[in-house]
């Protein structure tokens, strides 16, 4: 059986697992339409990994999806690899960090009193701790 080109994305993991969240409130159908898919089919196409999620349809597809447009933003980023355009978008903005992720560097800044701590070791091992790692 031939592989699908992104079925190992972290794009089709997620969606897999949010499909299945929203299941007892919408259908994949409802989702591709509510993000503006003409194919009712998409949202399985991107699932099992047979295509990849054009980065114009990532606001429509976060609404349907009720997630963080910047997480899906970064999601889709990973599915072009070291295309130019990720490229180019790195080099402009950096980073791109979700809403989730900007709380906890705020919540850093007040804790450290806006020094600029720099990442040590004891401090690795303390995030990695609370996310068992």
């Amino acid at each position: 059986m031939a592989r699908k080109p992104h079925e190992d994305s972290r794009l089709a993991k997620y969606l897999e697992k949010r499909v299945l969240e929203l299941r007892p409130h919408k259908t994949q159908a409802e989702i591709a339409e509510q993000a503006g898919f003409i194919n009712p089919n998409m949202i399985a196409m991107l699932k099992n990994g047979a295509t990849k999620l054009p980065l114009d349809r990532v606001p429509s597809l976060a609404v349907a999806l009720e997630c963080d447009p910047r997480l899906l933003f970064n999601l889709a980023l990973d599915q072009l690899g070291g295309d130019t355009t990720v490229r180019a978008i790195e080099d402009i903005f950096g980073v791109v960090v979700t809403k989730n992720e900007a709380a906890w560097i705020n919540e850093i800044r007040d804790a450290s009193g806006h020094t600029d701590p720099s990442l040590t070791s004891r401090g690795r091992s303390a995030i990695r701790g609370i996310f068992g790692k």
